[in-house]
This record gives C-alpha cells, sequence and structure tokens, in this order.
C-alpha cells in the first residue's frame, strides 16, 4: 500500500475508531456511528458540520451579549487567573512547533502537541484524544483558539496562531492580572446606554441596560499615532460632514503629497483657507517649506471624504472622534491600527442609528435621505451618551472563555505579547 493510501485508511481508522469512542460517550453508539458514516460519506469533507465537533467541545461559546466593561466579567476574569494559576503551576503548556502549517486532514508528528496545548487551555476536550491526525475536533478547536485571540478563524494554524498559541502561560496569567486592574476601575456604573472603544482589539461595544446591543469592527491609531484613553459623551453626529485636516496630517502626509504630485488636493476635493478665511489657490504655496501649516486644510462633503458619510463629536483635549471611512477594506485586515488616532467605524450607519434612537425625528429612513442629499448636517442628540476609549488586552466572557489580544501600544509591559508587529 502507498503511503497516500496508507495514510487515508490510517484516518478513515482513526475517525471510526477514537472518533466513535468519543461520540459514543457523548451521545450513545449508535448516534456516534450514524454521525460518523454522514462525515465519511460527505462530498464536502473539507466542510464538516461543525456540531459533530461540538459534542467534544469544551467551555462556554466564545460568541457573547456581556460587556466587557461589566461586574460579571470580572468576575469571570478573577475565575481565569484561579484557573491559569493552576495550569502555571502544573507546568504551562507545551510550546508547538511552528515548522509547518497545520490543517484539516493533515497528518503531521506536530499534531499531538497541538493537541495536548489545546486541551490544556481548555480548547479541545480530552476526550478528543491525542492522534496525529488533525481532524475535525483539532479544526473546531483551533477556531475557537483563533476567535478568543482576535485571529480569523481559519483553522489554519499559520503564523499569528503559531505565535498567539506559544506564548507561554505565565504570560497570559500576568497580561489577565494587569487586566483586571482595569477592568475593576470601570466596573460601576456607567450610565444606561453606552459607547466603549477597546483599542487593543479594534472593536466597539454599544451598551444597553448591561448589555451589548451592537459590535462594530474598528480601525484605531498607528502605533506612533496612538488613539487616547478617554472618557466622554457623544452629543453630536454630523451627516456628510466637512473633514479638516490636522496639523500632524498636514505635516506628515499633506505637504509631502503635495511636493510629489501639485494636483493631490484638488482631486480630492480639499480647500485651502488662509486665516482670514479666503480661499487659497494652493498653486500660490510655497509647498518646499512649511509655509503651508498656516493654512486651514477642508475636504468637501463627498464619497472621498476621509469621514465619508459620518462624524461622530464629543468633547475631549486630543481632538480626535468616530467616524466613517471610505476604505471599507481596511475593516476585513488582521492589524487594523491605521489611523492618525481616530476611530474609524464598520457598519457606522447602524451605529449612528442606535445612538439618534431617542432623538425625535431622526429614524434610519430620514438619515439615509440626508446622506443621499450630500449636504453637510448636523444632529444633536437629545440625550449625550457616554463613550470610553479604553485598553483592555485581556477579559473573559464567561466560565472558561477568556479572550487575549496583542499589546499593540506596550501598556502590558512584556515584549512577547507584542506580536503582530513583531512577525
Amino acid at each position: 500500500m502507498n503511503r497516500s493510501k496508507s495514510s487515508l485508511a490510517s484516518r478513515r481508522s482513526f475517525l471510526a475508531g477514537s472518533g466513535a469512542l468519543a461520540l459514543s460517550a457523548a451521545s450513545g453508539s449508535a448516534f456516534a456511528q450514524a454521525s460518523i458514516d454522514d462525515i465519511l460519506n460527505s462530498p464536502r469533507r473539507g466542510n464538516w458540520n461543525d456540531q459533530f465537533d461540538a459534542r467534544v467541545s469544551t467551555g462556554g461559546k466564545v460568541a457573547s451579549n456581556l460587556p466587557i466593561f461589566s461586574p460579571e466579567t470580572v468576575s469571570y476574569v478573577e475565575q481565569a487567573i484561579g484557573q491559569y494559576l493552576n495550569v502555571v503551576s502544573r507546568g504551562g503548556w507545551p510550546v508547538v512547533p511552528a515548522r509547518k502549517k497545520l490543517r484539516l486532514g493533515v497528518i503531521d508528528a506536530d499534531v499531538p502537541v497541538l493537541r495536548r496545548r489545546l486541551m490544556i487551555s481548555g480548547d479541545l476536550s480530552t476526550r478528543a484524544g491525542i492522534s496525529e491526525a488533525f481532524d475535525t475536533y483539532v479544526d473546531a478547536a483551533v477556531k475557537r483558539f483563533q476567535t478568543r485571540h482576535g485571529l480569523p478563524a481559519d483553522g489554519v494554524m499559520g503564523r499569528y496562531s503559531f505565535a498567539a498559541m506559544n506564548v507561554s502561560a505565565p504570560v497570559r496569567l500576568g497580561q489577565l492580572e494587569t487586566n483586571l486592574v482595569r477592568l475593576r476601575s470601570m466596573s460601576g456604573f456607567l450610565g444606561g446606554r453606552y459607547v466603549m472603544v477597546n483599542i487593543p482589539a479594534a472593536q466597539i461595544e454599544a451598551v444597553q441596560s448591561g448589555r451589548v446591543a451592537q459590535r462594530h469592527t474598528a480601525i484605531v491609531g498607528k502605533t506612533d499615532r496612538q488613539t487616547p484613553i478617554l472618557n466622554s459623551k457623544i452629543h453630536e453626529v454630523i451627516i456628510n460632514p466637512y473633514w479638516t485636516a490636522p496639523v500632524s496630517i498636514v505635516k506628515k502626509d499633506i505637504i509631502p503629497l503635495m511636493r510629489k504630485d501639485p494636483t493631490y488636493l484638488s482631486r480630492n476635493k480639499i480647500r485651502l483657507y488662509a486665516p482670514d478665511k479666503t480661499e487659497v489657490d494652493p498653486s500660490q504655496v510655497d509647498w518646499s517649506g512649511e509655509e503651508a501649516l498656516n493654512f486651514r486644510f477642508r475636504q468637501d462633503p463627498g464619497k472621498i471624504n476621509a469621514m465619508s458619510s459620518m462624524k461622530i463629536n464629543f468633547p475631549n483635549p486630543h481632538a480626535v472622534y468616530m467616524h466613517d471611512t471610505p476604505q471599507q477594506s481596511l475593516f476585513g485586515r488582521l492589524m487594523r491600527f491605521e489611523s492618525s488616532g481616530c476611530v474609524r467605524v464598520q457598519n457606522v450607519r447602524d451605529l449612528v442609528t442606535w445612538l439618534l434612537k431617542d432623538t425625535p425625528g431622526w429614524d434610519r429612513r430620514r438619515m439615509e435621505q440626508t446622506i443621499q442629499s450630500a449636504e453637510s448636517v448636523p444632529v444633536q442628540l437629545t440625550e449625550p451618551v457616554p463613550v470610553y476609549f479604553t485598553y483592555v488586552s485581556a477579559w473573559s466572557t464567561g466560565d472558561g472563555v477568556v479572550h487575549f489580544r496583542d499589546d499593540i501600544y506596550r501598556r502590558d509591559g512584556v515584549d512577547e505579547l507584542v506580536l503582530q508587529t513583531s512577525l
């Protein structure tokens, strides 16, 4: 028998043997064998049903409507710290060799180490057994691990998944302890409705009555233009906003671009204004120096506007705000640290609709009609909504469900936690 046939036979033997035993313990042998037969006979074996894997999964569901800023979150983190103390006392978890990509269907000598690692962190049940087969049990466990660490849940062990998985247990314990202090400081009453921006997760929660009403993917500040920590209240939404470029962007971005392409401002519908508010022709400005810093750069409303359709305002000393963006493709990136400090919001119209729900006359229909008009319209919220920009890189949303994110701004004080920017 050649190697490929031998591997297939081994894999079938594993599924029909170890898999059947695990399922038998959970649901009865007859049901288990039927499930295995269905899988082996499936024409799309690369997309096996997650319900099969769920029978040997452990811990609670990763998805939750529990806010990060919740007394319940604090309790869960305290529980997680106890669990991780136990893991550390037992020697932690093994390092998974990052020699090659591992994925569903692979039979490899590194898979047993991966299985043990996933079992220790609670992503894979010990009932799944130890073998060299990257089967559907391991696939589901890897996806669960990836989801908890803010990685694309594709089930493939690549460099980012290996890096997150090989952060040591003592370091993860320390990360939980550091963030417990942050969470405790924000576990009081924050408002009946509030918005929370979690910078290292690049994620936004709109919270109402103690539960998350909406979650939004965000783009936050670069490491050299960091989004600040702040508490404020959202008081205004501007539909079809003008965008005024801050001095930092004028200096670092616009002036160098104008030196390369004198048509940059006109192509992007950015107008130049003198201190006396008169409009200035860009061709009359000396771009070789810093004369342009004396002018105001304002972009007209429209699809190419840096804030696109929406701007969400709240008082703060950092001159930052939340807004829409014409660069929607950025939300699909793993590393979403691309802004100059402000926060870009995916599906921002859903968030604005939620913010304006108590403001008479502003429903979704009127908002969309206003966007179509291309007219810049400021809308004052009847009741300002608290907003919190925070930095939480580890939290828990349930017993056995612990989330970790990269320490992108190096606030946790451990180099090992700065993963994405170091790979």
